[in-house]
């Protein structure tokens, strides 16, 4: 379980660097379905990539402490399951985006259970693992 978490997390991290490099580099032509939507929207676009690119990199920098800290990996997943209840309120007081957008909404709905459920794996893994003894020095 422990190895499963530090993919998913660092998959999760990358995908989430890319997606936001991929929007911060163009802006709102990066939304599917969407149109010239003017500076205003381009600007918010770019900036929300930037900060999604800072999330991916918290994701990586995560996965890569050992053992992989739980309360890191529960923030990070609460943030993204934030992000799909979003997605559901737009959906309710707006109606249906994308289909693309509906796919990304499944994902962030789901994922972030699987990442609650993982998430303490490293640490018990840590915890099981048997301590190196301390060399004894043998008196002549």
């Amino acid at each position: 379980m422990a190895g499963l978490l530090k993919w998913l997390a660092l998959a999760m991290g990358a995908a989430c660097v890319a997606i936001g490099a991929f929007h911060f580099a163009l802006g709102i032509d990066s939304v599917p379905g969407e149109g010239a939507a003017g500076a205003t929207v381009d600007s918010r676009e770019r900036f929300y990539g930037a900060v999604f690119l800072g999330y991916g990199l918290a994701w990586i920098r995560t996965a890569r402490r050992s053992p992989i800290p739980a309360t890191a990996v529960r923030w990070l997943a609460g943030i993204f399951l934030l992000g799909g209840l979003g997605r559901l309120l737009s959906l309710a007081v707006h109606g249906p985006p994308q289909w693309f957008q509906l796919a990304l909404t499944a994902l962030e709905l789901a994922l972030p259970p699987l990442y609650f459920w993982l998430a303490a794996a490293d640490e018990r893994a840590a915890a099981a693992r048997p301590s190196p003894r301390r060399a004894e020095r043998v008196l002549p």
